[in-house]
């Protein structure tokens, strides 16, 4: 019985974030800046969240058609936690990463492509005594598909009212 409220609390208390989260982008300004916040599931019960910060210099290049390339600089700071950890149960992750998309150039709804790499550095590599993840300095590769909601403008950067994003790499999935 107790089981079951945990569920229901979990999922309310998503729901509302979520909510929350939907609601808020609406009246968000992301011109050039912007945040991210996501989480994720690994090997070894791993919990990841993560909270990243956007930069979008408007460089772009190669327009073909109503479509460009555009560059996205992102910078993270993450939190990992684990219950088989017997060395370290919680490892902090801070890194950068440079970010080429391929987006519609204007309209209210834009889907994107993107793939970047970055670096990462962890706080400990260690995580049990059987399980380390070489060392403390990682590389993060990703590739993502999106769509970006919001006018703008194939000259001016404009406010886009939010932005989803699913992002799979050899490290994280990101929802």
């Amino acid at each position: 019985m107790n089981n079951k409220k945990n569920v229901v609390r979990g999922l309310a208390l998503k729901s509302v974030c979520a909510a929350l989260l939907f609601g808020l982008s609406g009246v968000a300004a992301a011109d050039q800046f912007g945040i991210q916040v996501a989480g994720g599931l690994g090997d070894h019960h791993v919990k990841k969240l993560d909270l990243g910060f956007v930069w979008d210099p408007n460089l772009t290049w190669w327009q073909i058609g109503d479509w460009h390339f555009a560059l996205i600089g992102e910078a993270h700071v993450a939190w990992w936690h684990t219950n088989e950890g017997n060395v370290h149960e919680n490892i902090g992750e801070i890194g950068v990463t440079p970010i080429i998309r391929f987006i519609k150039g204007s309209g209210t709804i834009r889907p994107f492509v993107e793939a970047g790499a970055g670096v990462r550095l962890l706080t400990s590599p260690r995580i049990s005594s059987t399980f380390t993840l070489s060392t403390a300095f990682q590389f993060a590769d990703m590739a993502g598909v999106g769509v970006q909601f919001g006018g703008r403008s194939s000259t001016r950067p404009a406010t886009a009212s939010s932005m989803c994003r699913t992002a799979v790499s050899k490290s994280r999935i990101l929802v």
